[in-house]
Order: C-alpha cells, then sequence, then structure tokens
C-alpha cells in the first residue's frame, strides 16, 4: 500500500503544509513488493557549465555536547558526569542549482524515526529548501546522546525509566543548529573545483562477527577486547580505505568530508562524554587546517570493529587516533583537483519490512516489567517506536550528491559492510563513498546471509532478511544514469 498524509504519523502531520508536500512530492509509484517508493522530482541534474558557475558552499559547526546528568547511549549506561572532549554538529549547504542542499554529521550516537525528521525539517527551513534535500548522519560513539523521540515517550509513560533523550536540550540543539545554518550561508563562498583521494587504515578495523564451523556466529568481536583469540583472527571482510571528497574555490579547500567504516569506540560507559577517536581524529586535522571544515563520516560499519587491535585503554585510544589520522593525511595527499562539470542529487524513498520475531506485545511487556534491567526495558521501546512508524508507511530517505565522477551515498542505520562493498562494485567506474548512520530507525541492517547465522546485530534489527534487497535496490538506483 502506498503512504498517503492521512496516514502519517502526528509528528509529520504537524509539518507545515508546504512542507509535508515536498516531502513526499508528486505521484509515488511502488515496485519491489511495495517496499520501494520512487518519488518524482527528487532527481535533479546540471551539467553545464554556465549553472555549474553559480555552486556556492556555506559551512557551519555547532556544539550538540549534553549537560551533565543526561542520558548516554539510551539510558543503559553511565549518564553525563563530565565532558572529555565536545561533540559537534558540521556540515554545508551547496546551493546555485535547485534549492540548497545541506549535509551535516553530528557526534552522536544516532537519530531515530521523527528526532532525525526533526532534524532535516529544521535544517531545511534554515537553508531555504525541502527536508528532502537534506542528510544528517551520525558518527556512533556511544558516550554521546542516542536521540529517539518516540522511544522517550515510551519510556517517559513508564515514570521509573532514565529518559533516552532529555526533550528540551534537543530542541535547544536543533534551534542553535537553525542558527548556525543561517548565518551559514551569508557567508558562502564559490565552489569552482572537487577532488577525491583515498588511503588504506592500518590496524584499526576487523570484522565482529567471527563464524564457526556450523555457519553460525561464534564470537563477537567488539569495539575492544582482551580476549587473545580476538587478537588472532584474521581481520575479515572489511573495507580497509579511508576516502576523502574535497570542495574547493579554485585552489582553496573549503570542506574536506572523510568517510571511513569503523565502529568509532575505543571504550565508553564511563560516563565521560568524547567524540572518541575518530572524532578527535578530526578534531586534529582541523587544527592544522583552520580555513578547510573538516567532517569525519561513518561508512557502513554495522558488523566493523576496533576489538582486534583496541585494548580498550586509554594509550588504545590514542593509538587508534594516530593511525586514523594518517590515513585522513594520506588521503588527502592523493588528491587531485578537477573543475565541477555534472551535479546531481537523488533521493530514494523505502519502507522496511518488519522484522516477524519481534511482536509488540511482548516488547512492551517487557518495558513495564520493572524487575528487568535498564537496557531491557528501554532497547525495546526502539523496536516499538520503529514498529509504529512502519506501521504508519512513513518512509526511510536515501539520498546521494553526485558530482562530476564522485558519487556520495546516504544510508540508514548499522549497515553492514557488504552494503559499501556492493556499492563501489556496482559503480566500479565511479569513485564511491558511502556514510551510513542516517535514520537509525531500524538499527543494525544485517544482509540476507547473516540473519540465520545469528549473533547479536540479528538479535537487534527490526526489519526482515527482505531488508537486503529493498536497500541494495534502493542504492542501485541511486547510482543508475550518473
Amino acid at each position: 500500500m502506498i503512504p498517503n498524509r492521512h496516514r502519517l504519523s502526528r509528528e509529520f502531520s504537524m509539518l507545515p503544509q508546504t512542507n509535508r508536500r515536498n516531502f513526499l512530492t508528486g505521484s509515488v509509484s511502488a515496485i519491489a513488493s511495495q517496499h520501494i517508493l520512487q518519488t518524482e522530482g527528487h532527481t535533479q541534474e546540471a551539467k553545464n557549465s554556465s549553472q555549474m558557475g553559480k555552486l556556492r558552499l556555506a559551512s557551519f559547526s555547532f556544539d550538540i555536547t549534553p549537560p551533565k546528568g543526561h542520558s548516554l547511549c539510551g539510558g543503559w549506561i553511565k549518564p553525563v558526569i563530565d565532558i572529555d572532549d565536545p561533540l559537534e554538529a558540521i556540515g554545508y549547504v551547496l546551493s546555485g542549482y535547485g534549492k540548497p542542499i545541506v549535509i551535516c554529521v553530528l557526534d552522536w550516537t544516532g537519530l531515530l524515526n521523527s528526532a532525525h525528521l526533526r532534524w532535516r525539517q529544521r535544517l531545511a527551513e534554515a537553508a531555504g529548501t525541502t527536508p528532502d534535500r537534506v542528510a544528517v548522519q551520525c558518527v556512533h560513539q556511544h558516550n554521546a546522546p542516542f536521540a529517539c523521540l518516540d522511544a522517550q515517550a515510551i519510556v517517559a509513560a513508564q515514570g521509573d525509566l532514565p529518559d533516552i533523550v532529555d526533550p528540551d536540550f534537543f530542541d535547544r540543539c536543533l534551534n542553535t543548529g537553525y542558527n548556525a545554518v543561517k548565518d551559514s550561508i551569508k557567508h558562502s563562498l564559490p565552489v569552482t573545483h572537487i577532488a577525491h583521494g583515498e588511503a588504506p587504515v592500518k590496524k584499526i578495523a576487523g570484522n565482529r562477527r567471527i563464524i564457526g564451523l556450523n555457519g553460525k556466529v561464534l564470537s563477537q568481536r567488539g569495539s575492544s577486547s582482551t580476549r587473545p583469540e580476538h587478537q588472532k583472527y584474521p581481520e575479515g571482510l572489511i573495507d580497509s580505505m579511508l576516502k576523502t571528497v574535497t570542495f574547493f574555490n579554485e585552489d582553496r579547500a573549503l570542506v574536506s568530508s572523510h568517510y571511513y567504516a569503523c565502529h568509532p569506540m575505543s571504550y565508553y560507559g564511563d560516563g565521560r562524554v568524547s567524540a572518541d577517536f575518530c572524532g578527535i581524529a578530526r578534531r586534529q586535522r582541523q587544527t592544522h587546517d583552520h580555513e578547510c571544515k573538516h567532517l569525519y563520516f561513518n561508512g557502513c560499519g554495522g558488523n566493523i570493529g576496533a576489538g582486534k587491535y583496541n585494548n580498550g585503554s586509554k594509550e588504545a585510544r590514542a593509538m587508534l587516533t594516530h593511525r586514523l589520522l594518517d590515513g585522513i593525511v594520506a588521503s588527502e595527499t592523493s588528491m587531485t583537483r578537477q573543475p565541477i562539470k555534472s551535479f546531481k542529487w537523488a533521493t530514494q524513498d523505502i519502507l522496511p519490512p518488519l522484522n516477524p520475531a519481534f511482536d509488540e506485545t511482548t516488547l512492551m511487556r517487557e518495558i513495564s516489567n520493572k524487575g528487568n534491567r535498564t537496557v531491557a526495558r528501554n532497547r525495546p521501546a526502539y523496536a516499538v517506536a520503529f514498529m509504529r512508524r512502519m506501521q504508519q508507511q512513513i518512509p526511510i530517505t536515501l539520498s546521494s550528491l553526485h558530482v562530476n565522477d564522485v558519487s556520495i551515498l546516504h544510508l540508514p542505520a548499522e549497515c553492514f559492510i557488504e552494503y559499501q562493498l556492493r556499492s563501489q562494485a556496482t559503480a566500479n567506474d565511479r569513485f564511491v563513498a558511502c556514510a551510513a548512520y542516517g535514520d537509525g530507525g531500524p538499527w543494525y541492517i544485517p544482509t540476507r546471509d547473516a540473519y540465520p547465522q545469528g549473533g547479536y546485530a540479528v538479535n537487534v534489527a527490526w526489519c526482515a532478511p527482505a531488508m537486503d534487497e529493498i536497500l541494495s535496490s534502493g542504492i542501485q538506483t541511486l547510482l543508475t544514469g550518473v
């Protein structure tokens, strides 16, 4: 069944009429078992030099550090007791062809469901554009907020659970972001060139899922580990390459975006807010290059972590930071500037199928059970929130930016690395950079083959195995015709 306005959530229905119309513009036709929605007018392309000469870029950043006492990672780890280093939202606005495009990345664990929609809506209002031309991703550090307003409402109704996110803090961040984006546009500069490069990152990533002889997950090698067998197993299937895309005004670098797939935690759970090794490396690179805004995006790292090389110590955080910074600098060194000759923005809406392993009545019983640990009560609220969203058929939006031979994909949740590798193989004549951890509603997005293998990620995947074909088809559409 195709979505229509009167079946959308109250959150969505309260948007201004013009923005509701722009969110689901034109006529929608359902394909691929009616889970993939191709929206008319979602692709805009410019190929002549006069249009390219009008492109401008404005960069912005603002603080999104939670206050003391705020929940971290959904409320089931220690709340904020202090700040080791601040959390930031960083992004840029591209204007000059059609309505502006906004790209933003947050040092948060996640933005899910209506929380993600609200960020896109608010930044769109600031830039004078529509939500379908806004991509908001998260880096996924864990000593950070894990924002789902729908799940927050569910746990708040219980009366005895820690908040998932403080709605007032959430709104303050949105208002700060609105002002930062609006102000940045006053200082936009021409965009004339683009460059891309890549380099291997050594001794950080390893596949988290160790498979035994029976074809099942034998052990999960997480973000850190002190178990000798976790260190001796090979890295497994990863993408070792860190990719960089930089926009220039002639020979001046304006924005440099770095893409690498790995869970971004060295250690967490101590109540000390930190952007962790990925955020620290990005910030260190920024200190060496004040004129260019640096962004870091986590790729499809749902099944990738640093546990092979990370023992969870403070020394390991410093080591991982150094190794990632080396990869960033090496990828930039390999770049060659080229004039911008083509430009395209495309989106694809999908409706993920729900995982039949989860039942709302059972989950609500777990949430209400005061004998359960907090994690066993707060976590199911995320599942219920997503289930209710899909029942209302509020889609997830995939988006892509194509400039010359560069394609940047903005994907949802914790996609497995296979989706990133498939994307690159599908468009092997292009430079494909993947940013996952967008709309985090689905939580993990394994491949179809991973479900029978079991393991943690499958146990918290709110989508059915058919999500593999739906997401892959959506990505294929984004990469077609560029």
